[in-house]
């Protein structure tokens, strides 16, 4: 009769310890993004006319990045005159050689959210129907998950924010999608003050 009660006892411990050891995780997580939340703070403070706007958004996609935990991302930027996405700006495994690579108008899931105007998180991207391999197999690239989202200023598309590949394959959450919003808006604010100085 001892026994039943003491391996109760021992699979209870297991469980705590489970559970702290993933407490210790998410804490972790949450330190982190608290730090690139402040990172993306300051870089929005050094936002002047005068800034190079590459260079910011270079800085914004690699903080917001870190701040989800994603191996890698990309803006891509609509050209108006084709309806193509053009990858701008890149972070990770395929950076050199994927700037400047097309998607054809409305293609893979970055189109559609560039035709739609609606954010996509995708926990198994082979599993959505928008999805296109035409980039994993042109840069031997494995994308697994994403969260996609449209840069807008007001209704015109500028382009779209993409999050790849979330560590330890976890799913993005709501709380990403927050953060990358933010991001989202802030890119397409420095993108819209670049036009303007530039016109």
């Amino acid at each position: 009769m001892a026994t039943i009660p003491l391996r109760a006892l021992q699979l209870e411990i297991t469980r705590l310890r489970e559970e702290n050891q993933t407490l210790k995780e998410e804490l972790g997580l949450l330190r982190s993004s608290i730090r690139e939340l402040r990172e993306l703070q300051e870089i929005f403070g050094r936002m002047t006319p005068e800034m190079e706007v590459f260079s910011l958004l270079r800085d914004l996609l690699a903080a917001a990045l870190a701040a989800v935990g994603a191996g890698d991302g990309s803006l891509l930027l609509l050209d108006e005159e084709t309806g193509e996405l053009v990858f701008a700006v890149v972070q990770g495994e395929a950076q050199e050689r994927l700037q400047g690579y097309r998607l054809s108008p409305g293609e893979g899931i970055a189109g559609w959210v560039a035709a739609n105007k609606e954010t996509q998180i995708v926990a198994d991207v082979h599993r959505d129907p928008h999805f296109s391999p035409r980039v994993d197999e042109a840069f031997e690239f494995h994308t697994r998950s994403l969260a996609c989202l449209p840069l807008l200023h007001g209704e015109r598309v500028l382009g779209v924010l993409e999050a790849l590949n979330k560590n330890s394959d976890r799913e993005f959450t709501d709380d990403d999608h927050d953060l990358l919003m933010l991001v989202a808006n802030m890119a397409a604010e420095a993108i819209a003050r670049a036009e303007t100085m530039e016109g």
